[in-house]
This record gives structure tokens, C-alpha cells and sequence, in this order.
């Protein structure tokens, strides 16, 4: 019987290429070595206030959030560094809780840059609509019409629930929320008009299931969207009082989403 030879496949070019990788990444264990971390987040923060439990726990979340998905996190509590060279070190700019005033000219005018020519991605949480004149400083227009030319008006002050409404199922930020979910205990931000004429609204509340009822409504009430007409990617998500938030599974997976969808991850 004629012996047949049999090549190892550590003879071939694809062989040779798997032995060089498995011995590279031997090498970074024993070395203790970690991948490089696949794109830079910096997200600004409310220092104190009724928000820092919330920023607390997001920070919390954001620690684990970060360690899975491959992405580092810097934080910064006002708008003090924030130009074109410091905004260019990062993909994805979180504005977690902290509102459209109060920011440096220099830090507005890159920020303008940073969204409208898509130097980097956007998430901004509730606060981040606190549109109008507040503690002395006057309305911010250009913020004002990147979120869908809208005006704080008020506010749920005793708290209801809610069931949000997924309007765009296929939209990658809003994968595997299914076609709505429950918010326990949100104050409900309403605007002088809706931003759906101008943005991409992605989920709005259902005013009608709000418990306990509320005379406090809007109608057309968005409450998650993107503006598309910015060449950054961006998402607004209203909610973001509670550190509660981020025991509730659909908030998390919004945030999770967004943060990979907007930072092109």
C-alpha cells in the first residue's frame, strides 16, 4: 500500500501565520499585557448636585461598560480644557447630565466643530436639554437647534412612570429593546415644541401611561433621537435622573448601543 504523506498545517502560509499569533499573544499574557483599548471617550460630568447619584452610578457602570467593550473614559467637570487639540484625542463625547451653558467660548466654538464637520460621536442625558436662560446665562441657539430647535419649558416635579415608545426598531441604538419599555420614576422634561420636525425621533413617552396621572404633558413627546443633519453621529436620551436607571435593563442597553453605534465602534 502506497504511504500517503501528509502535510502539517503548521507547514502552510496559514499555519505559519496562526503559530506567529498564538506565540504573540502568549507572549502579552506572560507579559501581562492588554489590547490597546479600540477608541477614547471623555465625558463631562456634574459635579454635584440633585444629578450625582446618578453620575456616580453611571461612573460605576461605565468602569465595567468600558473593560468589556475595549474603550477608555476620561472626566472632566466643566468646559475649562475643552478645544480642538483636546477634543481631538477622543471618538465619543458623553454629555453625561451637564447642561448647554456655562461653557467657554473657546470650548463652544470647537465643540460646534467636533459635531458639525463628524470629528467624533455624541450622547447626551437629560440636563444636556436644559435649554434657556439659567443661573445668569442666556440661551445657547446653536445647542438649541442641534437639539431640534426646542426651549425647556418644565418639568414632572413629583415624578411619574412611564412606558417609552421604540419608534425606529431598526435603528442600531435601539436593538433588542423590542417596541417599548418602562422608566420607573422620571421627571419628564417638556419642551415649548416637539424636535420631531427637525430630528430622527427614535422613542418617544406615552403621556397616557404615565402613573400617577399628571396634568404636566406635552402631546408629541420624544424622548430618545438623533439630529441627522450634524455629520456627527449623535444620540439624545431624556432619561437620567436616578442612579436607578442602571438597574433597569433597557437603559442600559440604549446606553450600551449608543455609545458603540456613536463612537463607530
Amino acid at each position: 500500500m502506497p504511504r500517503v504523506e501528509t502535510r502539517s498545517p503548521w507547514t502552510t502560509f496559514a499555519g505559519r501565520l496562526m503559530a506567529v499569533m498564538v506565540i504573540s499573544l502568549l507572549y502579552q499574557i506572560a507579559d501581562g499585557q492588554t489590547p490597546r483599548p479600540t477608541f477614547r471617550v471623555v465625558a463631562i460630568v456634574e459635579a454635584g448636585g440633585i444629578h450625582k447619584p446618578f453620575v456616580d452610578a453611571a461612573k460605576t457602570w461605565l468602569a465595567k461598560e468600558s473593560a468589556l467593550d475595549g474603550f477608555t473614559v476620561d472626566y472632566i467637570e466643566n468646559t475649562d480644557k475643552i478645544d480642538d487639540a483636546f477634543l481631538k484625542q477622543y471618538q465619543l463625547f458623553i454629555q453625561l447630565n451637564y447642561p448647554p451653558y456655562a461653557w467657554t467660548p473657546t470650548a463652544m466654538a470647537a465643540f460646534i466643530r467636533y459635531i458639525e464637520e463628524g470629528r467624533g460621536g455624541w450622547i447626551g442625558f437629560h440636563h444636556a436639554t436644559l435649554l434657556g436662560e439659567f443661573d445668569g446665562y442666556p440661551m445657547w441657539p446653536w445647542f438649541s437647534n442641534f437639539m431640534g430647535g426646542i426651549r425647556f419649558t418644565k418639568y414632572i416635579p413629583t415624578f411619574v412612570s412611564g412606558r417609552v415608545i421604540v419608534e425606529a426598531p431598526s435603528h442600531p441604538v435601539m436593538k433588542g429593546l423590542g417596541s417599548s419599555f418602562e422608566i420607573a420614576s422620571e421627571e419628564w422634561y417638556t419642551y415649548d415644541k416637539s424636535p420631531r420636525p427637525n430630528v430622527r425621533v427614535l422613542a418617544s413617552v406615552d403621556e397616557s401611561t404615565y402613573a400617577p396621572a399628571t396634568t404636566i404633558k406635552m402631546g408629541d413627546h420624544p424622548v430618545v433621537w438623533t439630529n441627522e443633519h450634524v455629520k456627527a453621529r449623535n444620540i439624545y436620551i431624556f432619561m437620567g435622573h436616578h442612579p436607578e436607571l442602571f438597574k433597569n435593563s433597557a437603559f442600559t442597553m440604549l446606553f450600551h448601543n449608543s455609545i458603540l453605534w456613536a463612537a463607530h465602534s
